[in-house]
This record gives C-alpha cells, sequence and structure tokens, in this order.
C-alpha cells in the first residue's frame, strides 16, 4: 500500500544496551577474568588489590545500578585537506546515587555513539566516594555529606566542598550538582573559582575534590 511506512522498532534503554553488551562480553583483561569468574564480586575489593578498570563492562557487572547523565554536548569542528569535520564532544557521568561516580568525554561523528564512548569512559574512572556527617551544625552521623573539607582542580576551575548540616540540599553549580548526586551526596556547600562554565572541568574538579577525600583518609591513616 503506498504512503504506509514500517513502523520502527522502540529504542532499547540504557539497561537493556548494557545487559546485551554483559552477554557478548569477552573479558581482555586479569581483573575482567576474574570478576566474570566470580573471584572478585565488588570494586572494593579491586581498590584493595589495586587491580586497574580497563574494561567498562567490569563496572556493569559490580555495580548493577548505575546510572548514567550527559553533562554537556558540543559540536565541534577541525580543518583538513578535505575541508571541514564535524564531530561531536559529550561530557557524561555515571553513578549509583550511593558512594560510586565517574566522568568522562567521548567524541563522535554522530551523537549516540559518541554518548556512549562518554560513558565507557565515565566508568573506567568511577571511584568510591567516602561520606559522612562533618558539620559540627548536625552531627547525626549519617552518611549524607562528606566528612571533612576538601577540595579539587582541573584546568582553571577549583571546586572547595563543605560539610553541610541534613535538610541543606546540594549547594552548588548545575555540573558539579549533577555529579554530587550520582555520587549520593545529599547536602554540601561548595566554593568555586575559575571559568566553572567550562563543564568538563567544573565536572572533573568535583571529581577530584571526592577523590581527595579517600587520599586524605589513607594520609590520616599512615600518621596513625
Amino acid at each position: 500500500m503506498a504512503g504506509t511506512q514500517r513502523a520502527r522498532p522502540p529504542r532499547k534503554t540504557a539497561e537493556e544496551r548494557r545487559a546485551d553488551k554483559l552477554v557478548e562480553w569477552v573479558p581482555k583483561t586479569r581483573t575482567g577474568k576474574m570478576v566474570q569468574s566470580g573471584d572478585i564480586t565488588s570494586l572494593e575489593e579491586i581498590y584493595k588489590k589495586n587491580l586497574p578498570v580497563l574494561e567498562p563492562e567490569i563496572i556493569d557487572v559490580l555495580v548493577p545500578d548505575i546510572k548514567e547523565e550527559v553533562l554537556n554536548i558540543k559540536a565541534v569542528q577541525r580543518t583538513t585537506d578535505s575541508g571541514r569535520k564535524r564531530s561531536f564532544l559529550v561530557t557524561a557521568a555515571v553513578g549509583n546515587k550511593n558512594g560510586y561516580v565517574g566522568v568522562g568525554t567521548g567524541r563522535g561523528l554522530n551523537v549516540r555513539p559518541a554518548i556512549e564512548k562518554a560513558v565507557e569512559n565515565a566508568k573506567l574512572n568511577v571511584l568510591l566516594v567516602n561520606m559522612g556527617c562533618g558539620s559540627w551544625e548536625c552531627g547525626c552521623g549519617m552518611k549524607h555529606s562528606v566528612p571533612y573539607k576538601s577540595s579539587g582542580r582541573c584546568g582553571s576551575v577549583q571546586i572547595t566542598l563543605i560539610p553541610a548540616p541534613k535538610g541543606t540540599g546540594i549547594v552548588a553549580g548545575r555540573t558539579a550538582k549533577k555529579v554530587l548526586e550520582l555520587a549520593g551526596i545529599k547536602d554540601v556547600w561548595t566554593k568555586s573559582r575559575g571559568d566553572t562554565r567550562t563543564v568538563f572541568n567544573a565536572a572533573m574538579a568535583t571529581l577530584d575534590a571526592l577523590r581527595n577525600i579517600r587520599r586524605q583518609k589513607f594520609k590520616a591513616g599512615e600518621a596513625a
């Protein structure tokens, strides 16, 4: 019949695409093989053994409830002998809103492949966040904020996380707020310097501040 169009199959959700990849996954690294065989059952074990995470499927297996968030999509151009070529640069963040978060970028000729690359790179940068109640105004002992003040930097952007009492919420710019939400932090004050409109730098500075919390903890343990 003239004029009829074929119905497009429904687009798969992120969870469905992730499940399909895991079915086809053949680990190439020692860490990946240990995860698939069940010798490693949590990211904490990987951190304790100081093993590298070089395959995004490792995160999919160990953190099945991880969420994806696109922070920015930017069209970029480069000049070649055949003329100008356009591509897309994507910044994405992932997290399970319960202590795990990562940030990454991806580039592609189309938006969808660029997003997928950014999400994969974000999974390779996933870190475990130390949360707590470091505000003297609260003292509830619950893990709703950061345990103490911490700063991070990327490029010209510097972000400082300050413990806040329960009910304060996340007082931060748009990019930092998204990263902190994915990490599972509910209450925190922030101070920022530099060009925070640069989404990648703002996201990575926030991630660096969260990473420095763990570094301070390790230093304190060594000193004790």
